[in-house]
């Protein structure tokens, strides 16, 4: 009789009495994980859907102009979705500056020798700055440098004065320079709080280095329309941002400013939505593939969700809309019968070439504030499943999560029976091996008893 081995065989049977149920929750977590990565790979694609709708709806929208100028060193220009074809001219009388002064050779003071100092500009800010606290190194006298970092940390300032110091031929020297450009932004000093002194008197002797002042443009060029403004980029042109770079001398041309339709830059902004979309189509048909049983192939982890079959069909429903009596085909954007977009450059030319106004009232907005056509349609849909916290991808999230840990608990318990199963048997086979041990020597005794 083979001696039995009570370890193994209570390892076997214990396995043995467990295996179904181990197997089931292993089955189900397996699942569980596929359809968490699944859910990830889907808030992704989506996410990466409407960031890409979020970019077609800037300020620039859709539809693309050129603009070009009959100088190229004189203004840059930039249009949006308003923008209209079309011909300026412009005469650029001087450009606005910021103001910025200089006070040289700036003495180091006793902090006694400091007080209250107030930084004014045109527009009538006045800052504030306390220089009896600006000894920052605690050395008893104030130095340039304390003086610069106590007007920028003016609570008053707000950025709207720098002080800085630098360095000429071994001098170093506060400068200041006015945030803004134009005549409201002159920098001027009240110094009466200082007592007098040699502090008193360096502020008193500031220098001007770049004289605050507004652009002058003339708008249909010398003898049209005056503009003065602070800054030196003009937006009275519906659309349009034009900013000026040099002034321009008086026997110079006006400058010709050229708006014109953008055929090229449209389409491709237009098919940016046609590949994002065909992306997100893809991506879905990817996590809910059908398996084939006779090819060996498996079912993604969403095949049989029907929550992405909504999804999906939702999708098909809001790009087949009409948005003030257009659709997207109209614009030469078709889908085929799995939903794959494909446009059309030559109707999209010839539609916008008969109705301008075509793409803006198909595609509209994301914006949330302004949500309008396909884009505020698709983008209010996402928000239903892309919302952190109360969103169906975060519910959905939630739910396996719990699934998950109801599953960690239930192998918890299996490992608990196995470990009881495991102490039994090894107890109950471990007195057979002694019972065996037992019956072997009075086996043997009987034998010699025999055998004498």
């Amino acid at each position: 009789m083979a001696e039995i081995d009570p370890v193994m065989l209570a390892y076997q049977v214990a396995t043995a009495q467990v295996e179904a149920a181990r197997k089931q929750v292993e089955l189900r977590t397996q699942q569980a994980e596929s359809t968490s990565r699944a859910l990830d790979r889907l808030k992704s694609a989506l996410g990466s859907f409407e960031t890409a709708l979020s970019g077609l709806s800037g300020s620039e929208g859709l539809r693309r102009f050129s603009t070009t100028f009959s100088a190229s060193d004189v203004a840059t220009s930039t249009t949006g979705s308003a923008a209209k074809a079309g011909t300026y001219s412009f005469y650029v009388e001087q450009l606005a500056t910021a103001h910025q002064i200089v006070f040289e050779d700036l003495p180091s003071v006793p902090v006694a020798s400091g007080g209250p100092l107030v930084v004014q500009l045109a527009d009538g800010t006045a800052i504030n700055v306390n220089l009896l606290a600006a000894d920052a190194d605690g050395d008893g006298s104030l130095s340039q440098a304390e003086i610069a970092r106590a007007i920028n940390l003016a609570e008053d300032n707000a950025g709207r004065i720098v002080a800085s110091i630098v360095t000429v031929g071994g001098q170093s020297h506060l400068l200041l320079s006015a945030r803004d450009t134009g005549a409201a932004s002159e920098i001027s000093l009240d110094v009466s709080g200082l007592p007098s002194g040699a502090l008193r008197s360096a502020f008193e002797g500031g220098r001007e280095l770049v004289a605050a002042q507004d652009a002058v443009i003339w708008l249909g060029g010398q003898g049209g329309i005056r503009v003065q403004q602070a800054s030196n980029t003009f937006t009275g042109i519906e659309g349009v941002s034009v900013t000026f770079t040099r002034a321009m001398t008086a026997d110079e041309p006006p400058l010709t400013l050229t708006v014109a339709s953008d055929a090229a830059g449209t389409a491709a902004n237009v098919q940016k939505f046609v590949d994002a979309f065909n992306t997100l189509m893809g991506v879905l048909d990817e996590l809910t593939r059908v398996g084939n049983a006779e090819e060996g192939t498996p079912s993604a982890a969403l095949a049989t969700d029907a929550g992405v079959r909504t999804l999906r069909s939702r999708l098909n429903q809001i790009i087949r809309q009409e948005f003030g009596g257009l659709s997207l085909v109209d614009l030469g954007i078709k889908a085929d019968r799995t939903g794959r977009l494909t446009l059309d450059r030559d109707r999209l030319e010839a539609r916008l070439e008969s109705d301008p106004d075509a793409l803006q009232t198909v595609f509209g907005s994301a914006r949330t504030a302004s949500r309008s056509g396909v884009l505020g349609a698709l983008d209010e849909y996402l928000d239903a499943w892309l919302k952190s916290g109360s969103g169906l991808i975060a519910a959905r999230k939630a739910s396996v999560q719990s699934i998950q840990k109801n599953l960690a608990e239930r192998q918890a318990r299996i490992d608990a029976q196995f470990d009881s199963y495991y102490r039994r048997y090894l107890a109950q086979f471990t007195e057979l091996q002694a019972l065996q041990s037992r019956m072997s020597e009075t086996s043997g005794l009987f034998g010699q008893v025999l055998s004498g």
